[in-house]
């Protein structure tokens, strides 16, 4: 709820406790201009954002890159872009995402 009246959408929420991925909290960030959700989980001693907006263009192709050795998984569903980006190696960024793309 803390997301009602800052964003123009309704951001879905979702904590991994279980599977070692807990939701720290939210916040809202501003991407191209646009706001945009951004959610903070936390792994091991480890901080992953996840940047959430309507996907109002072109979808944005799945797949993962490394930028200044920050590991980044982006992918488009249910009408929204997310963008995950963390210090997680690959291979546990990639489980995170799997778990987000999972209904």
């Amino acid at each position: 709820p803390w997301f009602t009246g800052k964003l123009d959408f309704a951001p879905p929420v979702k904590d991994f406790v279980a599977e070692g991925f807990p939701l720290q909290g939210g916040r809202l960030e501003y991407l191209d201009g646009r706001a945009v959700a951004a959610l903070v989980y936390r792994h091991d001693a480890h901080m992953l954002d996840l940047y959430v907006w309507p996907d109002n263009s072109a979808k944005l192709p799945a797949g993962a890159l490394t930028k200044l050795g920050f590991n980044i998984r982006q992918w488009s569903q249910d009408g929204l872009s997310f963008t995950a980006v963390s210090d997680l190696n690959a291979a546990e960024l990639a489980s995170f995402a799997t778990l987000w793309q999972t209904p």
